[in-house]
């Protein structure tokens, strides 16, 4: 007997909801991503006060979408080498380390992003 096939709609709006889920569990269980969403909430009410430009607007979207994704998969790696290897390897804490760089890279280039949005912006108030 073969199982009836979802209609596109209908797996589009499965998979819209398994992300949801996996973002869910993700903001309930990880401290990383709630200070990063926390920093995103802080320079978006900071893009608001000072009313910065639509291509300031996009790098700041890109950037926190990239860490806040690398986050995400960063956690993922994270739970499948523990569920592949439960014990210390040296081999696993080299993929966990290099998902960890991953995100320290991109959390670094949004800082300087930031940096470069705001800077200007602090010193023209001045």
């Amino acid at each position: 007997m073969t199982q009836k096939k979802d209609s596109f709609l209908t797996s589009r709006l499965k998979s819209i909801g398994y992300a949801f889920k996996g973002l869910t569990y993700l903001v309930k269980t990880e401290s990383n991503i709630k200070i990063q969403l926390g920093i995103a909430v802080a320079v978006t009410i900071a893009g608001f006060y000072f009313d910065i430009s639509k291509t300031e607007w996009l790098i700041q979207i890109v950037c926190i979408g990239l860490v806040l994704s690398l986050e995400g998969m960063n956690t993922a790696v994270e739970y499948i080498s523990d569920f592949i290897h439960p014990d210390k390897h040296d081999s696993i804490g080299r993929i966990k380390d290099i998902a960890a760089g991953a995100v320290f890279i991109a959390a670094v280039s949004a800082t300087i992003a930031a940096l470069i949005i705001y800077i200007p912006k602090f010193f023209q108030g001045l």
